[in-house]
């Protein structure tokens, strides 16, 4: 609508001051309202509407109607053009506009109204092919403007896609450690009590016992975890663990019948190296007493300056053809690693039995 008074009023004004030229009257102002309505369809049909707006105003030209703000429709029609990504139609529509015009101006104004109308000079034509030029790299600087702040949302939502699967990982990783170990001690203990229901009822209440605080436990943990889901950002509620749980981890165990001998004094970490280091001893114990004979595990820690050794071995023999796991607590534990920059070893011993060995980077290490 703006467009339109614009051209509408602007032609009426510059008529004024050119009386040598034919004046507007009903086919001019129908001309020119045309010209103006087809911008409509300037982002639906932007190829369309370049050509069909150079063409009109090239009639109008031939016409012998004044100069004045029509050439703003051929402006914007390309401009639209360029921006959509159709770049060579809307040089091709100024061309074709700047030829007719050069045609008409240097040659068939002797046959076109008005009478007696004179030639208008290279140097004019110079004037609007300059101007002409200047448009297009108008629209060559917005379409690159344009395609830029396409790329840069693209990638502001990519990197938001590739933050929500990374915790989503590292809930599912937490939520994995956490119940694959509560629920394999509490499923050995379970075991156990009622196999000495009737003959050691005391000892099958210890084993209840035991599965009461181990779920107690994994509920807590598990609502830790969840509760990063209902408050994103939020700080939570209990520390995360570390290694200075692992005596616990080491009661667990042994109320699932296993021993667990640690060698060496856990170091200590950054948060983020201390959870890992826990997350990866607490599901080396847990294959261990899912897939292994052996009742009895070594947990080692040696620091050689450079490096973290973190070392979970049992005796053997496995129980199952899985016995390193089902592959997705070891894909956790080399994913904890390799986050930190890190590596994961894990596989059968010669000797028999089944070895983790994680290496940790010691500038992680916080001396206290």
């Amino acid at each position: 609508m703006l467009v339109t008074v614009i051209v509408l009023a602007g032609s009426n004004f510059a008529a004024h001051g050119q009386s040598h030229r034919v004046p507007l009257d009903g086919y001019a102002r129908v001309l020119l309202l045309v010209t103006c309505l087809m911008l409509l369809w300037r982002h639906r049909h932007p190829v369309a509407v370049a050509f069909g707006t150079a063409l009109a105003v090239l009639g109008y030209l031939a016409a012998g109607y004044p100069y004045g703000p029509v050439f703003l429709t051929v402006a914007l029609a390309c401009f639209s053009a360029v921006v959509a990504g159709h770049r060579r139609a809307a040089w091709a529509a100024l061309g074709l506009l700047w030829a007719g015009h050069a045609l008409i101006g240097l040659w068939l104004y002797r046959w076109l109204p008005p009478a007696g109308d004179k030639s208008v000079g290279i140097t004019e034509e110079v004037v609007v092919g300059t101007w002409m030029l200047a448009l297009v790299a108008l629209s060559e600087l917005a379409r690159v403007r344009r395609e830029q702040w396409a790329r840069e949302r693209a990638d502001r939502a990519q990197a938001a896609r590739r933050r929500a699967d990374e915790e989503r990982l590292r809930i599912a990783r937490e939520l994995h450690d956490v119940l694959a170990h509560s629920i394999s001690v509490i499923n050995v203990q379970a075991g156990m009590g009622l196999a000495l229901l009737d003959s050691d009822p005391e000892q099958a209440r210890a084993a209840l016992t035991t599965i009461k605080a181990a779920s107690k436990e994994a509920l807590g943990e598990v609502r830790q975890v969840l509760d990063t889901l209902r408050a994103p950002g939020a700080a939570p509620r209990a520390p995360a663990p570390g290694l200075d749980r692992l005596p616990e981890l080491v009661e667990q165990a042994a109320a699932a019948g296993l021993t667990v001998e640690v060698e060496g004094e856990p170091p200590h970490l950054s948060p983020g190296a201390d959870l890992a280091a826990f997350r990866i001893v607490q599901e080396a114990l847990t294959n261990v007493v899912r897939h292994s004979g052996s009742r009895h595990a070594r947990v080692t820690f040696a620091h050689d300056g450079e490096a973290l050794r973190l070392r979970v071995d049992d005796d053997g023999p496995a129980t199952g053809a899985d016995a390193g796991g089902s592959g997705n607590g070891l894909a956790g534990m080399r994913e904890r690693a390799a986050a930190l920059g890190g590596t994961i070893e894990a596989g059968p011993r010669r000797g028999g039995g089944f070895g983790v060995l994680a290496v940790l980077p010691s500038h992680l290490r916080e001396d206290q």
